[in-house]
């Protein structure tokens, strides 16, 4: 897979159908050729909604970037807005990581000078908000909303979720003064492409970013650096379920 760039997209809950939903929109912006794999780990939370779920989230990317490590992939992109276990799989990849909420983020400040977050649930803007802090954008951000849905309601077929995230997008325009708008769930990496039109203004996917991003690193020939922090964890005896990470 040296060659061809092969991007491991990981959805770090449960939900297949969610799985299928980023990896479609990972697919519509990927070079044509370029592979995707959509993956999620099998065991985990359907949905993640707040610490507790990033911690047990966390667990399952990491599984999941080991078997991408394994097969050779040429990126992982996690596919959370939480970004969870990212700086630990980033130890433990040979091929960049990239997670969504960071890629979003990147991609509003250079093509605004301030942006709007328009996420799920109240409690994850707390979530959000830290990123923010933790990658240096908070000076950027004009705003946070939630749609006050859980991130299944995207998927479970009667729009309503799509509908309130449109609303509170066009909200976030009027009242914000805000250039762009990151999407705060990827579940909503759909709804990008066609809010950007309605709306006149940027309206940002982390996936989708997250694609071109891994693609430019590998064009470039770069890599995760291995020197620090990032290193590859630290050899040692792992008991339980996490002996599968010494082999």
């Amino acid at each position: 897979m040296s060659g061809r760039c092969v991007i491991q997209v990981i959805n770090p809950n449960t939900s297949q159908a969610m799985t299928a939903t980023i990896g479609a929109a990972a697919r519509a912006v990927a070079a044509a050729d370029t592979e995707i794999l959509a993956v999620c780990p099998q065991e985990g939370a359907p949905s993640i909604e707040g610490h507790f779920d990033e911690a047990i989230a966390a667990v399952g990317v990491l599984q999941q970037v080991k078997l991408g490590r394994e097969a050779g992939v040429s990126g992982h992109i996690i596919a959370c807005f939480g970004d969870p276990g990212l700086l630990a799989a980033r130890e433990l990849a040979r091929a960049p990581v990239i997670g969504i909420a960071e890629a979003a983020m990147h991609t509003a400040t250079l093509l605004a000078t301030r942006f709007s977050i328009v996420t799920t649930l109240p409690r994850t803007l707390i979530i959000a908000r830290h990123l923010l802090h933790q990658y240096g954008f908070e000076r950027h951000c004009a705003a946070l909303h939630a749609i006050d849905l859980p991130v299944l309601a995207l998927e479970d077929g009667s729009g309503a979720a799509q509908q309130k995230v449109r609303q509170q997008c066009l909200q976030a325009k009027r009242q914000d003064g805000s250039g762009a708008i990151v999407l705060g769930c990827g579940g909503m990496a759909d709804l990008a492409r066609e809010l950007t039109r309605e709306l006149g203004i940027p309206v940002i996917d982390g996936v989708s970013a997250a694609v071109k991003m891994i693609e430019s690193l590998h064009a470039l020939g770069l890599s995760t650096s291995k020197h620090g922090d990032l290193d590859f964890p630290l050899a040692k005896p792992l008991s339980g379920r996490f002996d599968g990470f010494n082999s």
